[in-house]
């Protein structure tokens, strides 16, 4: 039978059709395996594995979980998020191309594009992907990559995904999506268009804060597939046994701390606009939220935004007052974590001073509620 995702991700089943229950010497949870090489037979071929850079069978089993969650041909798995996405640049583009990517998006990668595309040749365009005209514009003959983050961090708006990617199809472009915050439980790029789905996994597919990893899921196994595939066993920027193991843990709670998360955050979202601004898909006041409406399923997310007024003074002061959020970086675990992008980002961010990055965690919306009113007021 065809099983659902709740149940491939709870059971960290490698396809929708799998029927095996239960792992090797019947254990009910996926194993370990920290070997790095694996010995050949009396004619010196292999019988498994070779030498586990990249075909451990504990990395591989999370990648097929999570290609099977996304609708996806393959996935593979990396040491980080970042690792993860510069792959699709440093593999599908050359000297003279143009990449197409996000105003608003994770701060870390645009600064690396810049780096990226001057030190190589390659024309970057920064465009607001919430503009149609604007993208239209932007994707001109010799783009080779259009890269959306959606929702996009830490403003939240959200892209139009079949849209930017029937406009990416048409140049000839790979349309490649960064679907952390979104995750497969909320939305699947790939049914939308999408050639490539990007996960930092170390955020909620791993969902406990405790390891690092990036995944990149295909729709097929192309040429430049093969050729992220061959830069990643050249460059060794591979998950460990360890790191995989931690992963496929996360990857069994996916859908109910997600749900749970992201129900939290919708309520949050609707009781805090008294207080301040806030900037949340599921809102029917946010721009895009028809959009969102559309392309996205059982909820909205598990992060938001809100704007405090009074700049980045005001903004800490409300931080300061907190007594459950915890003031830190990342996204995605159980814990609810309040960041002030623009102290992190600096000077030259688009971010506004004021708005504090929320990310929703799974404790009791009375009391991050209740946390948040005090500091507030």
């Amino acid at each position: 039978m065809t099983l659902r995702p709740e149940t491939i991700s709870a059971k960290a089943l490698p396809s929708s059709t799998a029927s095996d229950q239960v792992f090797a010497d019947r254990a009910i949870i996926p194993p370990i395996q920290l070997a790095t090489t694996y010995a050949r037979d009396a004619a010196y071929q292999l019988v498994g594995p070779g030498y586990a850079r990249d075909e451990n069978p504990t990395p591989v089993h999370a990648e097929r979980v999570i290609a099977t969650l996304e609708g996806g041909a393959e996935a593979l798995a990396f040491a980080s998020g970042m690792a993860a996405a510069t792959a699709v640049f440093r593999a599908a583009c050359r000297p003279g191309d143009r990449i197409v990517a996000p105003l608003a998006g994770y701060y870390n990668l645009r600064g690396w594009l810049e780096r990226f595309c001057a030190q190589w040749g390659l024309d970057l365009q920064v465009v607001d992907m919430t503009d149609l005209a604007a993208v239209r514009a932007a994707i001109r003959p010799g783009t080779r990559v259009v890269w959306v983050e959606s929702p996009a961090n830490p403003t939240w708006e959200v892209t139009d995904l079949a849209a930017v990617g029937a406009l990416a199809r048409a140049a000839g472009a790979l349309f490649a999506v960064d679907s952390t915050s979104a995750t497969p439980v909320h939305c699947k790029p790939l049914a939308l268009g999408a050639d490539l789905v990007m996960h930092s996994a170390t955020k909620f597919l791993g969902g406990h804060s405790d390891v690092l990893a990036g995944v990149l899921v295909t729709a097929r196994t192309d040429a430049t597939w093969a050729a992220i595939r061959q830069l990643r066993h050249d460059e060794g920027a591979c998950l460990g046994p360890f790191e995989a193991y931690l992963l496929l843990r996360g990857l069994r709670t996916l859908f109910v701390r997600v749900e749970r998360s992201s129900a939290t955050a919708a309520a949050l979202a609707a009781r805090l606009q008294p207080l301040c601004t806030v900037l949340y898909p599921g809102l029917p006041s946010h721009p895009q939220h028809a959009i969102a409406a559309a392309q996205m399923q059982r909820g909205f997310g598990s992060m938001l935004a809100i704007r405090t007024g009074g700049g980045a003074e005001r903004a800490l002061a409300v931080i300061r007052k907190l007594r459950l959020w915890v003031p830190a970086t990342s996204l995605g675990g159980v814990e609810s974590l309040v960041e002030h992008r623009y102290t992190v980002e600096g000077a030259n961010t688009p971010t506004p001073q004021d708005l504090l990055r929320l990310a929703v965690g799974i404790e009791h919306v009375e009391d991050l509620f209740d946390d948040l009113a005090q500091a507030l007021a």
